[in-house]
């Protein structure tokens, strides 16, 4: 089975390096000063100009205005961004008129009411990202290591391509994708020792269990 993993909330050079042997097909790079995998913009630009040409560079952003998407985007070479926040369909299509860059969109799944929310912005975007939701008032809108009903995508379609996040993990991943249907899959705490500090075994463990 060929599934797509993406790599989210790298942080070093190692990082870079251990994605690109596992396997992964994106890297995701967080811009949000509340994580802990929050990259400084100048240590972006070398995390980016390291990554192999055949992997997709994903910025994830979380309700940025026009300043700092600007910014980002005039000083880091990424090939996607990914909006973790509150942005409507509005929102997203000023954005992605302004950058000229696809667009993944974030959706928090804790009910059938959410699926209709990403049947919503599937519209507009590019690809969509199924996130757990996070609890109320949390800081963090993902990379939380929480899990949703993967039965919930059984047999769904969708506009466009997407890819299933949430406390995946080597160990659950195969049964994620099992049961959700998922050809795309997402991770960022499941790979961690610590927050922001990745382990390459972990890495490599869940591309292998992905692709079982």
């Amino acid at each position: 089975m060929d599934v797509k993993c993406k790599f989210c909330g790298l942080t070093s050079l190692n990082d870079i390096e251990a994605a690109a042997y596992a396997g992964a097909s994106y890297v995701g790079f967080v811009f949000f000063s509340k994580s802990p995998r929050n990259l400084e913009i100048e240590t972006a630009k070398l995390l980016v100009k390291a990554t192999p040409p055949n992997i997709t560079k994903v910025g994830l952003i979380v309700d940025g205005d026009n300043n700092f998407i600007d910014n980002l985007i005039s000083a880091v070479d990424l090939d996607m961004l990914q909006l973790h926040g509150s942005e409507n369909r509005q929102r997203i299509l000023e954005i992605k008129e302004r950058y000229r860059l696809p667009i993944m969109k974030a959706v928090g799944i804790g009910d059938l009411q959410d699926i209709k929310k990403a049947e919503y912005y599937g519209e507009v975007v590019d690809q969509l990202l199924l996130d757990a939701k996070p609890n109320p008032g949390s800081d963090l809108p993902g990379g939380n290591g929480m899990l949703f009903d993967w039965e919930l995508l059984t047999n769904k379609t969708w506009q466009v391509p997407w890819m299933l996040a949430g406390g995946l993990t080597p160990d659950n991943v195969a049964s994620a994708i099992k049961l959700s249907g998922a050809n795309q899959v997402d991770v960022s705490s499941g790979i961690e020792t610590a927050p922001g500090k990745n382990s390459s075994y972990l890495m490599a463990e869940f591309v292998k269990h992905a692709n079982i």
